[in-house]
């Protein structure tokens, strides 16, 4: 029997189941099969992005569950993103109707944008780069024109709700300051090593969702950092002694206590498995309740360290809207 999920109301009045099924990384076959797992476990908010290049799969499955009466469109809450290479007011729509194409949908229920830095326009899976090695940057990024852009889709129906992912604190104010439509939500980077006390604050105070990524640690960060030829020794918070001791004390696995502790911060988590045992397990944290001092040790782990370190992508640090120039000390 699939888990009932409790819900969450965003500032425009929709509902959201207050747990996602993340899918970055994941592609064809594999998450074909995971997500049929996943919506057979109760998933039914889908994170995806343009440039994960699984949109197509993922609008094959849901189509197929729509198709065969399992599903009516409006029990899924489906949240894709524009890509850095649409920043900027024309690219909007442009990327908007191609994930609408992709995911064979007629609006999206979240669409955010990925990321504050522009880059060129391009077709491929990795941005240009210079004769250094380099990504080529688009220094143009002018956040208010897209964002108009972006309430524009709100207007034609084709986006239910809009919000930011990976914006730091000041953007976000620039945005609410310059806003028709407030942002819904902002995803980020979220677990225990990296709480951004500051900046779920600020959404807290208006009314904008926090959605957790990498609410785990992202174990699957090494594939990314191998992909550009890069090693990295992300931070292991499933094996943390604090988390391994709560876990036992509730009977529940290290991912149960910490997806436990972003529901009860108030964050929405979108943990990605392809594994159906750890899918379904993932889904199973509504029945029990970490207490204060549970709570209070989880928060006292909180060091600041990001999993994801954009600097990988060589040169994007230079953009003048790369949003982690003040806050980023990492493992790697």
């Amino acid at each position: 029997m699939a888990t009932k999920i409790p819900t969450i109301t965003l500032n425009n009045g929709a509902k959201t189941p207050s747990i996602g099924y993340g899918t970055c990384q994941a592609l064809d076959e594999e998450l074909e099969k995971a997500l049929e797992k996943a919506l057979e476990a109760g998933y039914r908010h889908i994170d995806t992005a343009y440039v994960y290049q699984n949109e197509k799969v993922i609008g094959k499955v849901l189509k197929r569950w729509i198709n065969d009466g399992k599903l009516k469109r409006e029990d899924i809450f489906l949240v894709t993103k524009l890509p850095h290479a649409g920043n900027r007011p024309e690219g909007v729509v442009k990327y908007l109707k191609r994930s609408l194409e992709n995911l064979q949908v007629e609006y999206i229920d979240l669409y955010l944008i990925h990321g504050p830095y522009g880059l060129p326009d391009f077709e491929g899976d990795f941005p240009p780069k210079d004769s250094n090695g380099n990504i080529i940057l688009d220094m143009s990024t002018d956040h208010i024109a897209i964002w108009k852009a972006m309430e524009e889709q709100v207007d034609a129906g084709l986006a239910k709700a809009i919000g930011l992912s990976n914006f730091n604190k000041s953007q976000i104010e620039r945005i609410l300051k310059n806003s028709r439509i407030k942002p819904s939500a902002l995803q980020i980077e979220l677990h225990a090593f990296l709480q951004q006390n500051e900046l779920v604050g600020l959404c807290k105070e208006n009314n904008i969702l926090v959605i957790a990524h990498s609410p785990l640690g992202n174990p699957g960060v090494n594939k990314i950092a191998e992909k550009l030829g890069q090693k990295t020794d992300h931070p292991d918070i499933l094996g943390n002694p604090t988390v391994k001791a709560i876990a036992k004390k509730h009977s529940k696995t290290e991912a149960q206590v910490l997806l436990r502790f972003s529901v009860q911060q108030g964050w929405l988590p979108i943990p990605k498995s392809v594994n159906p045992e750890r899918i379904k397990q993932n889904l199973d944290i509504f029945g029990f309740q970490l207490d204060k001092q549970d709570v209070n040790e989880l928060k006292s782990l909180d060091a600041d360290i990001t999993v994801l370190d954009y600097r990988r992508f060589k040169g994007v640090e230079n953009h003048p809207e790369f949003p982690f120039k003040d806050r980023i000390k990492t493992k790697n």
